[in-house]
């Protein structure tokens, strides 16, 4: 009786997370390793096998004699995603571009279906989310039509594999990898298991056929990729196409990519008429003005290796209520907060604590790096001065707690690029390295410094409650 009760450990059942792979010897609710719910499954008792040697598919060869020429990338006729991609589409290569609904994937894949068609490369998008007519209609709209594009409206990952057949394509653009279920798997359409199974036939297609391939990726509320983390392991390329609905901007960010940088940024304008790339998109973010306003600055952000002018604006108001209104967009606001902290008890500005403080960039864009704090303390003081800033003046400069300014990477190209756009005066750390011809850097310590470009550095009542009796001062610049 006891013999029958007892079990090796081999014949006991195991249960694995489909999320992360980790295994354990009881059911959980939630994966203790990526704290995923409702992953873990049983996967069978686990079995002892050793694998025979088999036959292999092509001979080893010294590194030095593999034909490196198959790896050469084509264009996609984008030049904005060639730069993400590292020079364009390698045969065979399969890349996931996820974003959030409504941001233009679709979009923007179908002007790259039909730029990438040519008479030896055919172009097969497959839809699962959308009838061909519904692609139709926008394919006419942007001017996306092409005698070499071939168009299937599919669900059935059987039928895919069926279409690959018969049109022989170079290029696949699968919307979205969520649609698409396999019959042999159960499950919906866009479940961990269909998802893993469906990514994994068509990674397996592209690299027997030596096909490139472009999937579509849904997110979660979160921001990330949704269904299983294995996707984003599998795929070569992984980009994030991101960008505000309300505005025109949009970007490209390499997250992974096995045959170029991860740094580039791609920038893409959205219209009534397609989606165009940008070239020179600093021009987005900046405000024409003939004569300077209080309360904005200008600075240099990098965006990837990409140097882009961005416009901070601030505005403070007397509050109507005990506990003034702090908003912000696309600033960070604890970045905001701590440069106000820093404008108060370094700056020895007395007029921010009580009034309605409102920051905010210019078309969009989202400053996150500490580079752009130079900029944000200048504009706060501007607002609360309501003093402006001199013309053609860029700030570049991470602000720390004691009021230092610290040095930031890539000032030589932020400078380049603040002089090819004509503005002649920066205020930037101490070293900046090589100048550009015709503009004149400051070089500040601290904040204190930093503020003596005002001509007035805080109102003449604010300098009497600090007891800083000594006049305004004249700006350096």
């Amino acid at each position: 009786m006891a013999a029958r009760t007892r079990t090796s450990a081999k014949d006991r059942p195991s249960y694995r997370c489909t999320e992360c792979g980790w295994t354990t010897a009881k059911w959980l609710g939630r994966c203790p390793e990526c704290q995923a719910w409702g992953t873990v499954e049983e996967s069978g008792a686990p079995a002892v096998r050793t694998t025979a040697p088999g036959r292999v598919t092509s001979a080893a060869l010294p590194i030095a004699q593999v034909d490196g020429r198959q790896a050469t990338a084509r264009s996609t006729g984008v030049a904005e995603l060639d730069r993400v991609l590292g020079g364009g589409l390698v045969p065979g290569a399969v890349v996931l571009l996820a974003g959030e609904p409504g941001v233009g994937k679709s979009t923007l894949l179908l002007d790259v279906a039909a730029k990438a068609a040519s008479d030896e490369h055919r172009t097969l998008y497959v839809t699962g989310e959308e009838s061909a007519s519904q692609v139709r209609m926008r394919a006419d709209r942007i001017g996306a039509l092409s005698d070499h594009l071939y168009l299937a409206a599919e669900t059935d990952l059987s039928a895919v594999l069926g279409h690959l057949d018969s049109v022989k394509p170079s290029l696949l653009i699968m919307d979205s990898v969520q649609t698409v279920a396999s019959p042999e798997i159960d499950g919906a359409p866009g479940g961990m298991a269909q998802v893993r199974e469906v990514a994994g036939a068509l990674i397996r297609a592209s690299k027997e056929r030596g096909m490139a391939t472009l999937l579509v990726g849904h997110v979660t509320k979160d921001g990330a990729i949704a269904g299983p983390r294995l996707l984003e392991h599998l795929v070569d390329v992984v980009l994030s196409f991101e960008g505000d609905r309300h505005a025109r901007l949009r970007l490209v960010r390499g997250v992974k990519n096995r045959y170029g940088a991860t740094d580039e940024v791609g920038c893409f304008e959205l219209h009534d008429e397609g989606i165009v790339g940008l070239t020179d998109p600093s021009g987005l973010f900046l405000t024409r003005r003939a004569e300077p306003v209080p309360g904005t600055c200008l600075t240099v952000t990098l965006e990837g290796r990409r140097p882009l002018v961005a416009e901070v604006q601030a505005l403070t108001v007397d509050s109507q209520i005990p506990s003034p209104r702090r908003t912000t967009s696309g600033l960070e606001t604890s970045r905001v907060s701590m440069m106000l902290a820093v404008l108060e008890q370094r700056g020895k500005i007395s007029a921010l604590g009580k009034r309605d403080i409102y920051s905010a960039t210019v078309g969009g864009v989202k400053l996150s790096e500490p580079a752009a704090d130079l900029a944000v303390a200048l504009a706060l003081a501007s607002a609360a001065s309501d003093t402006p800033l001199p013309k053609n003046l860029v700030a570049i400069g991470e602000v720390g707690l004691a009021g230092e300014v610290r040095r930031v990477t890539g000032v030589q190209r932020r400078l380049a690029e603040a002089a090819r756009l004509g503005f002649t005066h920066a205020l930037v750390p101490g070293d900046p390295g090589k100048v550009p011809s015709g503009m004149r850097v400051l070089e500040v310590a601290d904040i204190g410094e930093a503020l003596r470009v005002l001509p007035k550095r805080v109102p003449r009542e604010n300098r009497r409650k600090a007891g800083a009796d000594a006049p305004p001062e004249e700006s350096p610049l």
